[in-house]
């Protein structure tokens, strides 16, 4: 997989796991101020999807980072829940919102948060 999206916290702006597939699909996420965004680039790139409200995430850091630590030690949050099949593909559900990521871009997402790219600064 590409290295090149990299996390750029200071300017808020939308960012994925530097072992992403050069962005094209991948779990973004944005930190903005107290909370923190999560939505899936796919979407987007959907023509379908065009006029639609797309499906974002949004939690405190709190949370997050407990999200984050749960994730980890391969245990289950209760209230941001990753569901992985067995074919790697990967549900995450928060509320009424739910995010659906291919076996790649979920590898992807948990390689970053082993290497600390997704932390709350």
């Amino acid at each position: 997989m590409s290295t090149t999206a990299r996390r750029r916290p200071a300017d808020h702006g939308w960012f994925t796991s530097s072992r992403s597939n050069n962005g094209n699909q991948c779990v973004e996420v944005r930190f903005d101020g107290d909370t923190v965004q999560i939505r899936d680039s796919k979407f987007r790139r959907n023509p379908l999807n065009v006029g639609l409200d797309e499906p974002i995430i949004t939690v405190d850091a709190e949370l997050w980072t407990a999200f984050l630590h749960c994730l980890l030690s391969t245990r289950r949050h209760p209230d941001l829940v990753a569901h992985v099949s067995a074919d790697g593909s990967a549900t995450l559900r928060h509320d009424d919102v739910l995010l659906h990521f291919t076996a790649g871009e979920w590898e992807a997402f948990v390689a970053g948060v082993r290497d600390d790219e997704f932390v709350c600064v």
